[in-house]
């Protein structure tokens, strides 16, 4: 008999990412961070098809009964659900990514993560690249864990494998490089991308990531040099699956940290609710429109409280908004 045929090689991040970037006209993540106090009114109310959703694979995993507290949280999870939904259709189409932020869904526990694994459905539904932003970062064995958790079963239907599918994810590089090396591996096996906590966009990323090391020069800059050694070109975008999370509220790095790595796509989180501006992340932009991606979460889900209108219509304005201004600097 023959041999059976090998698989072909995942087409590479970098070159998955700009294909999606210039068919979408668009480098705006949307951030899911659900809080399930303050959902869009009509996803408070969860519809009775969620819950039951939820319900039957609770009963069908042997957790349906027995613990008080997993009406409410089940119900929690139900609302979450239909509010990320109902905001994916909404400000989807002004996207090319969602970033669902693991924590917000994992607090309400196995209901919770049922959401989470619907919410990435209707992304992928919609066209978007998914980036799970969970932050991870562990010695080899635990990180191994994490990276199968996380990206097996990019680019296959929903049950043909384990894993959320997401197409990237967050990581924390404070453990070092060996930390990192099996979601290198997982990630060019799977044409999946990995953004490396670099300089984040919170107050309190000075007190280690600013601070100054004894041969010189502050800690964020070792960490963009192990971003800088990590990953390979894609062919066509020439852009590395290893990334590099840099905050928009600190803008006046991104000249340096491009310059420290050239080819590895910026993740831009901060803008809009914690006073980044698109107009100051330009230098982001340098190797071509792929190379940065803005992420908005408030700004985006709460555009009506300043905006007025409905949800959905303040949430597509406000994506639109940042997508042209994105798009117009590079």
């Amino acid at each position: 008999m023959p041999a059976a045929a090998e698989a072909s090689p995942a087409t590479p991040f970098g070159d998955r990412l700009a294909a999606a970037v210039a068919a979408r006209e668009s480098q705006i993540v949307l951030g899911l961070d659900p809080d399930p106090s303050k959902l869009w009114p009509d996803a408070a109310g969860a519809s009775a098809e969620l819950v039951a959703a939820l319900a039957g694979a609770e009963r069908a995993a042997g957790l349906g009964a027995g613990d008080g507290a997993r009406g409410p949280r089940l119900e929690a999870a139900a609302a979450v659900l239909g509010h990320c939904l109902a905001l994916i259709d909404a400000a989807g189409p002004a996207c090319v990514a969602a970033k669902p932020q693991l924590a917000c869904f994992e607090r309400l526990g196995f209901p919770g993560w049922l959401a989470l694994e619907a919410a990435v459905a209707r992304a992928h539904e919609n066209g978007l690249l998914v980036i799970a932003d969970g932050k991870r970062g562990d010695v080899p064995t635990s990180a191994r864990a994490y990276a199968q958790g996380l990206l097996d079963g990019v680019g296959t239907p929903y049950g043909a494998s384990g894993g959320l599918h997401a197409d990237a994810v967050t990581l924390n590089p404070l453990l070092g490089g060996d930390a990192l090396a099996p979601f290198e591996g997982a990630a060019g096996r799977a044409g999946a991308g990995l953004f490396v906590l670099v300089r984040t966009s919170n107050p309190g990323a000075a007190d280690l990531l600013d601070a100054e090391l004894a041969g010189g020069g502050p800690l964020w800059e070792r960490i963009a040099g192990l971003v800088a050694g990590a990953g390979t070109p894609g062919p066509r975008s020439g852009l590395t699956e290893v990334g590099a999370v840099c905050g928009a509220t600190v803008p006046q790095h991104l000249a340096r940290m491009r310059e420290l790595m050239p080819c590895a796509p910026f993740l831009l989180p901060g803008v809009g609710a914690q006073g980044g501006a698109v107009g100051d992340l330009a230098p982001a932009f340098g190797p071509g429109r792929a190379a940065g991606l803005v992420t908005a979460s408030r700004s985006i889900s709460d555009a009506h409280a300043q905006a007025g209108g409905t949800p959905a219509h303040a949430a597509r304005a406000e994506a639109e908004r940042l997508r042209a201004a994105a798009w117009a600097l590079a």
